[in-house]
């Protein structure tokens, strides 16, 4: 996406789509949709109105990438979490723990980007987010569903919760020690639902 040209002496530098991308992700990320404006973004990237949307469309054609960009280098990497030779409770324990991690991780931008997302007043954006929000959910039910059919649909419900949860504390301020505390309390009642002798694989 990015155009090369060369550069003489006092030229402004080019504008780099790709890197506005991750610029966006950050301001998107610390202060959600709703609150951020085209100026916030073309501020930020250096470059007025008309060039921001020949680049992206709208806030919103931005956003979306945003997500795509979170979705592969910054949300949790569910699939490789939910493993088959570890017990069920101990991988969807790993989950919240990595949560609880990754959430507290920047302070200007914690939370989960995704999770804030789908609390979007603007219709689009709320459904953009809730897009990648329901493809995790359905992984980790398909997941506790292999063991555990009949439990599969509330204990999904659990473990999101705890996740929103999670999500909402760091950006109230909760440190990682906490929410690392809340993740394990959670897996605590995990273990008790889903004894270990009937999962994937043996306790490690």
């Amino acid at each position: 996406m990015t155009t090369k040209t060369s550069r003489t002496p006092g030229r402004p530098r080019q504008f780099d789509p790709d890197q506005a991308v991750g610029i966006a992700q950050k301001i998107f990320h610390s202060k959600s949709y709703d609150v951020v404006s085209v100026g916030d973004l073309t501020k930020a990237f250096g470059i007025n109105p008309p060039s921001f949307y020949a680049a992206f469309g709208s806030k919103l054609g931005l956003y979306r990438l945003v997500l795509d960009r979170y979705a592969h280098d910054g949300a949790i990497d569910i699939q490789s979490l939910l493993r088959k030779d570890r017990p069920v409770a101990q991988c969807l324990a790993d989950v919240l723990e990595e949560a609880a991690k990754r959430y507290a991780a920047d302070p200007a931008a914690s939370g989960c980007l995704v999770l804030e997302g789908i609390h979007c007043d603007d219709d689009n954006a709320r459904e953009a987010a809730s897009r990648f929000h329901s493809a995790a959910e359905k992984k980790i039910q398909a997941y506790i569903a292999e063991d555990y059919p009949e439990e599969a649909a509330r204990l999904t419900e659990y473990v999101i919760t705890m996740m929103c949860g999670l999500s909402a504390r760091s950006r109230q301020g909760a440190t990682r020690d906490a929410l690392l505390e809340t993740a394990r309390l959670a897996a605590q009642g995990l273990v008790q639902l889903l004894p270990p002798e009937t999962g994937h694989g043996p306790v490690t």
